[in-house]
This record gives structure tokens, sequence and C-alpha cells, in this order.
């Protein structure tokens, strides 16, 4: 099976196509977050680099969320526009998963991905590894600093913080969990589209993957429009504030 896998769920853009056990190749952009511009740019880099045109996919497999509102949109969109066109089957893969996959550690330890959601939240999950997979040990959550370690405070086991939350919260993090709390370093922190693309190659086996025109964004929590709205109509005021 081919894949070709997209990653556009934060500040980093990925590509990636993968066949059956091999990743062929992998593009990767932490520069700025304009993946309106460069994404498709990088598809292309990508097809060319393996010889390979969109119709020679088996799947198209995209991080279908939580994440950055806009760049789900612009991954999803993109990936719908491509598998259409040469009708051809997608995964949206969840985010925190992937994520997951990133590191891995004793297995006793727990995964633990964080994303920065702002106002001192981030989007997270709990992982323990079980068989041949990690097993999410909650629900997908939007949970602030605080109220996330006081949870794994009660596992008494190493955790492993993978994610952009990493830089913005490691030091809560160590305050709290002291030498508990164990960081991916910076190469692994990050999102990676051929993590997404292995993951969705999994689902497709599994009988999991979907017609592109049912793939939409999964969000935690609602829009910056659409707080605004509620706000509005609530008769609040506005904040300036943005997810």
């Amino acid at each position: 099976m081919k894949v070709l896998a997209i990653d556009s769920s934060s500040i980093v853009a990925g590509v990636a196509i993968l066949e059956a056990d091999r990743l062929l190749y992998e593009g990767y952009q932490h520069l700025e977050k304009n993946h309106s511009v460069i994404l498709m740019p990088m598809v292309e880099k990508a097809l060319n680099s393996c010889q390979m045109t969109p119709d020679q996919m088996d799947l198209f497999a995209v991080s279908g969320g939580p994440g950055s509102f806009t760049g789900l949109r612009i991954g999803i969109s993109t990936v719908k526009g491509l598998a259409q066109a040469v009708e051809k089957p997608a995964a949206a893969v969840p985010t925190l998963d992937a994520l997951a996959y990133n590191v891995t550690g004793p297995e006793d330890a727990l995964v633990c991905p964080i994303m920065d959601a702002r106002r001192d939240q981030v989007y997270t999950c709990v992982y323990r590894w079980e068989g041949n997979r990690y097993v999410p040990l909650m629900p997908y959550s939007a949970l602030p600093v605080g109220k996330l370690t006081d949870q794994l405070i009660l596992s008494q086991k190493p955790i492993y913080f993978v994610g952009d939350g990493i830089p913005v919260y490691r030091d809560k993090l160590s305050e709290r969990l002291g030498k508990s709390a164990r960081f991916a370093p910076p190469y692994l922190t990050y999102q990676r589209a051929s993590v997404i693309g292995w993951l969705g190659m999994r689902e497709a086996a599994e009988g999991k993957a979907v017609p592109c025109q049912s793939l939409k964004p999964f969000y935690l929590r609602p829009s910056q429009a659409e707080q605004k709205r509620s706000r509005q109509q609530a008769g609040g005021k506005e904040t300036g504030e943005t997810p």
C-alpha cells in the first residue's frame, strides 16, 4: 500500500510518502504557519522526489485534530482535493495519537502528548503501551495544565511528554512532577507526517478508511469565531483572546 500523508495541525507542516513498511520520503517545515502557501508545493516536491503521481497512491492520510483550526482545515481540504481527483480513500488520524507514537519508553511508563491550546491550557491525552499499540487512558481533552498535573501526579509512574506544549509548560510540569516528568527531544517534539501515514495505513488495514468527502476536522473546543458569537449572544465583552 502506498500512502501520502499530510500534517498541518500546528505551526509545523509535513508531508510523507510511505509504501508498506518503508518511509520513502518525508518533508518537514517549522518556519512559519503559512500552510495555505507552502503545503501544495511540499506535496508536489514529495511526489516528484519519489517519481510518483497522486493516482499511484492507495490512501491519503491527514491529521484530523485537535490542533490549529485553520491548519486542520487546510490539511483536510488538501487531502480531500487530492483524494477526490483520483477517487481514493482517506483516513483522518487523531493528532494526539500520532504524537504519542513519536516516543517510546519503558512499558510501565505513560506517554502524554501536550499541544499548546493557549490560555494555560493544553490539548492532551494519556497513553499506556499494551500489546503492539498505545491505548488511551482518558478521553481527548482540553485541560488547564494544573488540572492535568493533578491527574498525572497520582499515577506515580514516569511520564513522557511530547508536543509543542513542552517549550511553553516544561518548567511547570517539572516543578509539579519532579523526576517523573520526561521530555521528548526537540527533533521528536512536533507532529510528523510519517507517523500520520503509518497510523492511516493501520486504519485502512482495519477497514476504517473513509470516502474523502466525509473528512472533517475534530475540535476539542469551539473556534474563536464561535466563541465570539456565543459571547455576543450572551451579552459578554470581547477579550481579544485567541484559542
